[in-house]
């Protein structure tokens, strides 16, 4: 079996965890996350880092990552790095592998520091008493600003893949789950349309979009407007799905 890898130059003391995560992710039965793919603490040197072990692809996909496209392991840790040079807080990377087998792309892990935060945005989302709550959800907003000013779009911005850190009075976020990104120029309409994964309430839509509008200096009923839309359009598309699928 044939590898590929990319170790930060940081972090030389990983390079015998990277190319023996293998047997250490298999070994290790911390896992915090499980569906597609699966993600584990794994300790080493002191150190604690989170592992993610991408699903192997169909036959397909094998093909198309060993010859035609950057597998979701190696976007993952090059969209960190691009990050952390944009001075966007996300996990430090520690590097990711690739495994081939006959020509053909099997397995892939990526590889970060573990980073403690307090919660995810999620829970000043659903939870209208939640302490420092229009704070908290102001910063936010002003992060996601400050990602599409330096023209980074997330295409995964859900609740869940958006950490906060409390510093004294204030908070900071960072992003999670980052190999489906996009580095490009963005309108007012996108940036709103960012928010939408998130799911929001009436009360969290119009406040995010009244801060957005501030600061982009945009007027406020047309900021609402978009990303009422935009909200709709989710919500409608999710729910088409269900029904298809049979589900209420």
């Amino acid at each position: 079996m044939n590898i590929k890898y990319q170790l930060n130059h940081s972090h030389e003391k990983f390079k015998s965890f990277l190319l023996n995560i293998k047997e250490y992710f298999k070994e290790n039965s911390h896992t915090i996350h499980k569906a597609r793919n699966e993600l584990k603490v794994i300790e080493f040197e002191g150190v604690q880092t989170v592992v993610k072990a991408f699903k192997i692809p169909n036959k397909i996909n094998q093909v198309v990552y060993a010859y035609f496209r950057d597998s979701k392991a190696k976007k993952s840790y090059q969209n960190a790095v691009k990050l952390r040079e944009l001075n966007i807080q996300t996990p430090t990377p520690i590097g990711y592998i690739e495994f081939y087998k006959m020509g053909l792309f099997k397995e892939s892990f990526f590889i970060s520091e573990k980073l403690d935060y307090e919660f995810t945005i999620r829970e000043p989302l659903r939870d209208l008493n939640f302490p420092d709550r229009e704070l908290i959800l102001k910063e936010f907003v002003a992060f996601t600003y400050d990602l599409h000013q330096k023209e980074v779009f997330h295409k995964d911005y859900s609740a869940g893949n958006i950490l906060v850190v409390k510093n004294g009075s204030d908070y900071s976020f960072s992003v999670v789950d980052i190999n489906r990104m996009q580095f490009k120029p963005m309108s007012v309409e996108e940036g709103l349309d960012n928010f939408a994964k998130l799911w929001l309430d009436e009360e969290s839509l119009l406040l995010i979009a009244k801060e957005y509008a501030r600061l982009s200096n945009t007027p406020e009923d047309k900021a609402i407007s978009i990303l009422k839309e935009c909200d709709e359009k989710l919500k409608g598309f999710v729910e088409f799905k269900r029904k298809i699928r049979g589900k209420k």
